[in-house]
């Protein structure tokens, strides 16, 4: 199943969304190291030397595909812990939507989560403060709650993790005639994280 172009609104021009679009496909059939940049060009319907218009390297591309996915989920992640409502529907929400993107976009999810050893060093910094911006909103949430008693949880950075693990690799498994649909998924790992935190 090809992942829709508009994964990357904010993308200019739309060839260079064509060109992250073909890279996670083929990131996702041979994985980073196997495709080559005629690969990724080919697939995008342009000539090798056309990638090289819009990114100077493949390992570019990666990064642009990571960094994307990654400022969605802090996005994701900020929007849901910060809406009005108590703790607990909070985290329900959050863990809802996180789960149900990974089962929905679970191709690039897949790259954007499991493709993290390929990235530059300097690339891979920019991510894991992504990633530690959207562990750390996790954690403020949980501790929010524990402190209104909400939850019973007893280590706060570990439930943060574990939440965190549980909703990103969906994308691992996740295909398109899984069971159930991805809102039901969503649905159902809520419940999961609620009993998880010793909800109240």
């Amino acid at each position: 199943m090809t992942e829709p172009v508009d994964l990357w609104p904010d993308v200019r021009p739309d060839a260079a969304k064509r060109l992250m679009a073909a890279a996670v496909e083929a990131f996702a059939e041979r994985g980073f190291h196997a495709t080559t940049t005629r690969d990724i060009a080919t697939a995008a319907g342009m000539s090798p030397a056309a990638l090289y218009v819009h990114f100077p390297s493949k390992a570019a591309v990666l990064f642009a595909i990571s960094r994307s996915g990654h400022e969605r989920a802090l996005h994701m992640v900020t929007a849901a812990a910060g809406a009005p409502g108590d703790p607990l529907s909070r985290m329900r929400a959050l863990v809802a939507g996180f789960t149900t993107w990974h089962a929905t976009r679970h191709r690039v999810a897949r790259i954007v989560q499991y493709e993290l050893h390929a990235l530059r060093p300097a690339d891979f910094e920019v991510v894991a403060d992504l990633r530690r911006r959207t562990e750390r909103t996790v954690r403020d949430l949980i501790a929010e709650g524990v402190a209104a008693s909400a939850f019973t949880v007893a280590d706060t950075p570990t439930a943060a993790r574990a939440i965190l693990s549980l909703c990103v690799d969906v994308a691992r498994w996740y295909t398109p005639e899984s069971k159930p649909d991805p809102a039901e998924l969503g649905a159902r790992y809520a419940d999961l994280v609620s009993a998880m935190l010793g909800a109240r």
